[in-house]
């Protein structure tokens, strides 16, 4: 039997971390019902949507558990009476109507007071953060330190994302993993960075190989890489699985994603393979994650390499072109690198 019937859970959330959550679990083993309020600055960096969103994944399964976000910009001052009717209203607003609180849940010494003001009992938790030791402070001041404290879809928002692009054979992946691998060495929560392939290539030798499958059941000539066609659904299909992949990654991996291409990438091999990018891939490129940086590799002094699935020799001075014009007008902070493999890699890490 729960021993309360409404348990109330405020904060910031500011980002969500293990402490809040052993807060919300505890709230959840208590009472028959817990309300979680999730309270914002519009000054803040991390969306209060977000927040609310990462919350919810992790109490999906518990349906007594219900996660609401509210805008809050009054100041913080323990000792003013008004300041703490309008933060108490907005927590009552977040609540459905008639609905009362017997119990509010808090890691703070202010948890005595607000369970006064609601005419609940204070349950007041790990104060002194003996049993999690973690706090959104620390967090926002130090990311990596609690990478550990932070849930997958946490370090999905927080991860710092860099993007390798650039033509044919001019050496974007082996920049990535390069990057990737010298993240790695630098061990700790580092030793998890983690690296998106990119799904285009995939597809492209998925496509050929089906390609000369049905060539051979039909006894034609086996085509080449460039006599295959590409339309709108295969770039569809290469905007889904590219987010993806690099969702799965980024929640699985440590503070630096890396990618080998992104959406952004694939408005340009879209205007290549089919003469323009349609609005949707535009909006999909727009609408990723932040990135941190962005790296054009240069085509100049690289030699080209036909491995059986490149087919644009003729078209790397343009393509190399048309990224800079793309980069240069996202907004977004890019740099070119060219000389060999250790010098793009010391050119990249300095940047970050």
């Amino acid at each position: 039997m729960s021993l309360f019937h409404h348990a109330l859970v405020i904060g910031k959330f500011y980002p969500p971390h293990a402490g809040h959550h052993f807060l919300i679990r505890s709230a959840a083993d208590a009472a028959e019902h817990v309300t979680v309020v999730v309270m914002a600055a519009d000054t803040e960096t991390i969306p209060l949507a977000d927040r609310v969103r990462w919350i919810r994944e992790v109490w999906h399964g518990e349906p007594h558990v219900r996660v609401v976000g509210t805008v809050d910009n009054i100041p913080v001052d323990y000792q003013d009476p008004d300041i703490w009717d309008g933060h108490v209203a907005l927590m009552r607003d977040a609540l459905r109507p008639g609905e009362t609180v017997d119990a509010v849940f808090s890691s703070e010494d202010y948890g005595h007071e607000l369970a006064r003001r609601f005419d609940a009992a204070p349950v007041v938790l790990d104060v002194d953060r003996a049993t999690f030791p973690v706090s959104g402070t620390g967090v926002r001041a130090d990311p990596a330190a609690h990478w550990a404290d932070l849930e997958p879809a946490v370090r999905a928002g927080l991860a710092r994302r860099v993007v390798v692009l650039g033509a044919e054979s001019t050496g974007t992946t082996t920049l990535s993993r390069d990057l990737a691998d010298a993240l790695r060495a630098r061990g700790g929560v580092h030793a998890l960075t983690g690296w998106v392939p990119e799904y285009g290539r995939e597809l492209t030798a998925a496509k050929l190989a089906a390609a000369k499958g049905w060539a051979a059941v039909v006894g034609a000539v086996p085509p080449t890489v460039d006599q295959l066609e590409w339309d709108e659904r295969d770039f569809a299909l290469v905007r889904k699985r590219q987010a993806e992949a690099e969702e799965r990654a980024a929640r699985a991996g440590g503070p630096v994603l890396v990618c080998d291409t992104d959406l952004l990438a694939t408005a340009v091999w879209e205007e290549r393979y089919c003469g323009a990018t349609r609005p949707e891939t535009w909006a999909a490129a727009t609408g990723q994650p932040r990135r941190e940086l962005y790296v054009l590799t240069s085509h100049e002094g690289v030699a080209f390499e036909d491995d059986g699935l490149r087919d644009g020799e003729h078209l790397r001075e343009w393509m190399t072109g048309r990224f800079r014009e793309v980069l240069a007008a996202s907004g977004q902070r890019w740099i070119e690198v060219g000389g060999g493999r250790e010098e793009r890699v010391a050119a990249v890490l300095r940047e970050l």
